[in-house]
C-alpha cells in the first residue's frame, strides 16, 4: 500500500512539473523565447563585375564624381589608404560623389577573405568584385591611359570628361586635393 501511495504521489508531481503546452488564444501561434529570436541579418553580398562592367562604370560620364579605388586584401599599401576612402564617403555624404572599391583578389578568395576584409573594414557597401585574371591589356588600354594592370592600389577618378589617375598609395591629403580639383 506504501508504495502505491509513494508511486501515485510520483506520478502526481511528474505530471504537475510536466511543462503545459501553450495553446493559442484567438488563432495567434505562440513560440517559445528561444525561438522567438530572430537572426541578425545575413549582409548584402558582394557584387560580381566583368570587364565589360567594369568599363561601363568607369566611363560614365556625368555630373557625379566617381572615385574609383582597385585593390586586393593582401596588398599592405591599399590597406593604409581605405581609411582615407571611408573619411571621404562620411564628409562626402549627399554630395553627388560615389567612392567604389574594387577588389581583384584571387577568385578563391571571394567568398572568404575579401568578405571578411571588406566587413572589417566597414566598407561592404563599396565594393565590388572584379576577376584581375580575366582582363586583358586591352582593358587597361581602354579605361586608362598610364595604368596597365601591373600594380596596385590605384585610384581613378572621373567626373564628366575629366579624369585622374594615381598609381600607388594615396595620401589623405592628396585624396582631397584630387577631389576637390575634380569638384569645381
Amino acid at each position: 500500500m506504501k508504495k502505491i501511495i509513494l508511486t501515485t504521489l510520483f506520478l502526481i508531481s511528474v505530471v504537475s512539473c510536466k511543462k503545459e503546452s501553450a495553446k493559442p488564444e484567438d488563432g495567434m501561434a505562440v513560440q517559445d523565447s528561444v525561438a522567438a529570436l530572430e537572426p541578425a541579418d545575413a549582409p548584402a553580398a558582394l557584387k560580381m563585375f566583368t570587364a565589360e562592367q567594369t568599363s561601363e562604370f568607369l566611363g560614365k560620364k556625368n555630373d557625379t564624381l566617381y572615385v574609383t579605388n582597385f585593390f586586393a586584401t593582401w596588398c599592405g599599401p591599399c590597406v593604409k589608404e581605405i581609411p582615407h576612402f571611408k573619411n571621404k564617403i562620411q564628409e562626402l555624404n549627399g554630395k553627388p560623389v560615389k567612392i567604389t572599391f574594387v577588389s581583384v583578389d584571387s577568385k578563391n578568395d571571394w567568398n572568404t577573405k575579401v568578405p571578411q576584409f571588406v566587413d572589417e573594414q566597414g566598407i561592404r557597401n563599396n565594393t565590388v568584385l572584379l576577376d584581375g585574371q580575366q582582363l586583358g591589356g586591352d582593358f587597361f588600354a581602354a579605361n586608362f591611359k598610364e595604368w596597365d594592370g601591373s600594380a596596385i592600389p590605384f585610384t581613378f577618378m572621373r567626373r564628366g570628361d575629366k579624369t585622374n589617375e594615381t598609381l600607388g598609395m594615396i595620401s589623405e591629403e592628396q585624396l582631397t586635393e584630387k577631389i576637390n580639383s575634380l569638384l569645381k
